[in-house]
């Protein structure tokens, strides 16, 4: 029998002790979801298109052309494939912790809970002004790709607008941002593959100049740019330039665990989720790094105005790679598609990102890390307190009414991308410390639901790597000294270590002991529920499937009721 805040719950149908069973409409229970407020709602498809939606944004479609620019076609393969690599030893770590404990807060309490509560505090408030300061730039990102129809659309308007969309789409219930969230991201797939497939269909002349280009810009005006300096220093620093457009364009476990809490079938969906992580590493982020390299040369006047902030009015209408390089071919029409998904999928970004904060926020509230109001939830299980908290972070897009939108967006990027990074070197520690108390503790790693490999020396190779990679991020603003770039740049680093020890301080916490780490925790409440299921786990065709057949026997009623 589990207890959850003084109240007792039956281990096998995870319901409330002398409480009438709850059933929902597929035979499965809900209640005792987790132990706190928010519920159990998500499905199979919908985590997925939400993992999709959290790692696909304006950066792989828009933002990826600085590192082109900067580095060149060769140096953005080579530096997305790396990072890539080194971010999918994070999440095979962070995989098995969540799926373990589909906790609310996610990797945040994980952290506080197995390393040390200051370092969860740090973990919390990094991540959750991370995730409040991307909103702004998808905001900012979005009036920027408009621009390409007119010049004309009122700025603060596009603001005001995302804003009120974003309200009424998170403060509804989980289950409403799912379903936007799922098919605001097949948009993003159905762009992905446009693009693909624009760019091998012209690179082998199917455009109108018949222009059989292939890897041209490969070979003029060359793989590998010059930046800040010439040579062979000139050329690696484009690399590096690249690899800080990685650091802040491929991302994606951080979504997953923070959505874990909220899974229906967590210990099945969230296992699935997480294992297709490498594949949208290959196929969204490697893939577009190699095509953005085909069709347009890093020395494109366009892109470069776009990066640089050269052009009439800070920038150009054409904000994307693509939309450039149909427009020089001569492309009419699918310029506008293109631009169009490229709206909706910046907007879906934006709307992923105001959930993970809110959920942050929420998960810092639980754990006594933000003031204890903030637990407050609706009836349908929205944190409407952390939720109206975050909405703050929105009104930070209308600093484009007095700057160019590709201004602000690199302030935003600068800021931003240090606590990506910092997120990344959290879960990774955070395995450490969990790695060293199962083994202390004698425990079967293979008893787990999900067992990372080759454990722990992803967690360290991955550690390592990021913290190299946050701690020269900014190297560019010493030589010469630029204070204003170096706190752009380095900001979240210094916010990380002062809270950490604002914290530590002031409660006298201690790092977790690995003999004395509570590897129990809140898994006999995931056990209870995952063991109140009545019916066999839905696969994300199925549910598809499930989903046409649905709104067909919608319409089917509608019909019957029209004619009677």
């Amino acid at each position: 029998m589990a207890e959850v805040k003084g109240e007792k719950y039956d281990d096998l149908t995870a319901q409330k002790v002398g409480e009438t069973p709850t059933t929902a409409i597929e035979g499965e229970v809900f209640a005792a979801d987790n132990a706190d407020h928010l519920q159990r709602r998500l499905g199979n498809r919908q985590i997925q298109l939400i993992a999709i939606g959290g790692s696909i944004g304006t950066a792989v479609f828009v933002s990826i052309g600085s590192g082109l620019v900067r580095g060149g076609p060769g140096s953005l393969f080579l530096a997305y494939a790396i990072y890539s690599c080194m971010l999918g030893l994070i999440n095979n770590g962070i995989a098995e912790m969540t799926v373990l404990y589909p906790v609310s807060g996610g990797f945040v309490r994980l952290a506080g809970h197995f390393v040390d509560e200051a370092f969860g505090f740090m973990a919390g408030w990094n991540f959750y002004l991370y995730e409040g300061l991307i909103i702004p730039f998808e905001i900012t990102a979005l009036n920027l790709v408009l621009s390409y129809w007119s010049d004309d659309i009122p700025v603060a308007a596009v603001c005001a607008g995302c804003i009120v969309a974003y309200s009424l789409l998170n403060v509804l219930a989980v289950k409403a941002y799912g379903e936007a969230e799922f098919w605001l991201s097949g948009g993003k797939v159905i762009l992905i593959f446009i693009v693909f497939s624009l760019t091998f269909v012209t690179m082998v002349g199917g455009n109108p100049k018949h222009d059989a280009y292939g890897f041209r810009y490969w070979q003029n005006p060359g793989s590998f740019a010059e930046h800040r300096t010439t040579g062979s220093l000139g050329r690696f620093e484009g690399f590096l330039a690249c690899l800080w457009s990685a650091s802040f364009t491929v991302v994606g476990p951080e979504y997953i665990s923070m959505v874990a809490a909220e899974a229906k079938r967590p210990r099945l969906y969230i296992k699935a989720a997480f294992k297709t992580v490498y594949w949208r590493f290959a196929i969204f982020f490697i893939g577009s790094a190699l095509c953005v390299g085909i069709v347009v040369p890093y020395n494109e006047p366009s892109l470069v105005a776009i990066v640089t902030g050269t052009g009439s009015g800070g920038g150009t209408a054409a904000a994307s790679p693509y939309v450039i390089a149909m427009r020089n071919l001569g492309i009419g029409g699918l310029p506008h598609l293109v631009n169009a998904l490229l709206c909706t999928s910046i907007f879906s970004a934006g709307n992923t990102y105001t959930y993970c904060a809110t959920r942050t926020l929420y998960g810092l509230a639980l754990e006594g890390r933000a003031p204890r109001v903030l637990t407050k939830c609706t009836k349908s299980g929205v944190p409407i307190y952390c939720f109206l908290i975050t909405l703050l972070f929105p009104l930070l897009s209308f600093l484009q009414v007095g700057s160019s939108s590709s201004v602000v967006l690199g302030w935003f990027v600068s800021l931003v991308t240090a606590g990506g990074v910092i997120t990344y070197i959290v879960m990774g520690t955070t395995y450490i410390f969990f790695y060293r108390a199962v083994k202390a503790q004698g425990i079967d790693r293979s008893s787990f639901p999900y067992t990372g490999w080759f454990q722990p020396y992803c967690g360290y190779i991955g550690t390592v790597w990021m913290v190299c990679i946050v701690c020269v991020y900014g190297y560019g603003s010493f030589k010469p000294w630029n204070t204003g770039s170096f706190f752009s740049y380095y900001l979240m680093l210094l916010i990380a270590p002062f809270t950490f020890g604002i914290w530590k301080l002031v409660k006298k916490t201690k790092f977790v002991k690995p003999h004395e780490a509570d590897l129990v925790w809140e898994r006999p409440i995931v056990d209870a529920y995952e063991a109140s299921f009545f019916t066999p786990p839905v696969g994300f065709w199925t549910e598809m499937a499930q989903l046409v057949g649905f709104n067909r026997k919608k319409k089917d009623r509608r019909s019957s009721v029209a004619s009677y």
